[in-house]
């Protein structure tokens, strides 16, 4: 087992760079917003609802902007994981297909259907088939750098929808937000980096507590359950291990049940709170505890730090990301390559 406080043992056993790619989070950030607002975008006046299409790493742009500006938008935000966009999307639909590679087959299915049925459209990608296609039909694209795992990528993708969005008249100023989530993401990329000793190392210390039992990972309906799923999906791909993810309260009406020996035994259980919780919500987690405790779960809190809504869904975001890299490498596992994923984009393509 890699020891966490071996920095050099840290690098030869990321040899892609994982960790530096976190690190990078706060850069990402800043450059993509900065890169979307000066590009010239067509106004959204007129717009009835906005649906964001992509899988993976590239949806998760639109789970930002759904859930950070919910009670902030007088308009619908959805977020299609699928080939098939929703009905109801049509001429006044703002339809941002987010697709890092560009090549996302069930992503470019719905862009042509939205194409089809006239939708506004804005592309978000670093290429590929969805630039192309955007470009010969003179769709607006936002480009972010390539090079990296779609996961990696979540700066780009995600800072450039909240850009293109200002740009267009659908958000608000955001550029205070966003300076409070550079900083705060600086700071805690200096906590929770590969150069911070375990002892004082919150990332490092969950994955130490997580081991070898399967991490489960809670959040309060709205940023929290969002932060919840990217750890869930991190935990997958980076670490290599499975994982779950529930929101509060609906899982207090089912996933409770489940919660009994020697179930318990097997898993951690890390739970995802920041300030912003509705009271009625914040109130279920101790006695939610109390059941999952009783079967044998460890039991963890990471909260979200910050002013902002944005800036605490992307704290809660970045230490994940550190802690499901921990995880891998301290299994003695390369983050990045996603074997499994590439296997079966291979066996789909030869079918």
């Amino acid at each position: 087992m890699i020891d966490l406080d071996d920095v050099g043992a840290l690098h030869d056993a990321d040899p892609s760079d994982m960790l530096g790619a976190v690190a990078d989070l706060p850069r990402h950030c800043r450059e993509a917003y900065d890169d979307a607002r000066a590009h010239t975008l067509p106004s959204a006046e007129g717009v009835t609802a906005v649906t964001f299409l992509g899988m993976g790493g590239s949806a998760v742009a639109g789970d930002i902007v759904r859930s950070v500006f919910r009670d902030r938008l007088g308009i619908p935000v959805d977020v299609n994981r699928g080939p098939v966009p929703p009905a109801y999307c049509g001429p006044h639909t703002l339809v941002v297909a987010s697709s890092y590679s560009g090549n996302t087959s069930e992503t470019l299915s719905a862009f042509r259907e939205a194409v089809a049925r006239g939708c506004r459209i804005v592309a978000i990608t670093s290429g590929g088939t969805l630039a192309q296609e955007a470009g010969a039909a003179g769709i607006p694209v936002v480009p972010v750098p390539g090079g990296f795992q779609p996961r990696a990528a979540l700066g780009h993708l995600g800072f450039a929808s909240l850009g293109a969005l200002e740009a267009m008249g659908l958000l608000p100023k955001l550029a205070d937000d966003v300076d409070e989530t550079v900083a705060e993401l600086t700071r805690l990329v200096g906590l929770l980096g590969p150069d911070s000793p375990l002892a004082g190392n919150p990332a490092k210390q969950l994955a130490g507590l997580i081991d070898d039992r399967i991490p489960v990972i809670w959040g309060a309906e709205g940023i929290g359950a969002v932060a919840a799923m990217r750890w869930k999906c991190q935990m997958n791909e980076n670490g290599k291990v499975p994982a779950f993810a529930a929101s509060m309260s609906e899982l207090d009406h089912n996933e409770v049940v489940g919660w009994t020996r020697p179930y318990g035994e097997r898993c951690t259980l890390i739970s995802l709170r920041h300030d912003g919780e509705h009271p009625e919500l914040a109130a279920r987690f101790p006695l939610s505890y109390d059941i999952a405790r009783d079967a044998g779960v460890a039991i963890e809190e990471v909260h979200g730090t910050g002013r902002s809504t944005l800036t605490r869904l992307m704290a809660l975001i970045l230490a994940g990301d550190f802690a499901s890299v921990y995880v891998g490498i301290r299994r003695g596992v390369d983050p990045t390559p996603v074997a499994a994923i590439d296997r079966l984009k291979a066996a789909l393509a030869g079918a």
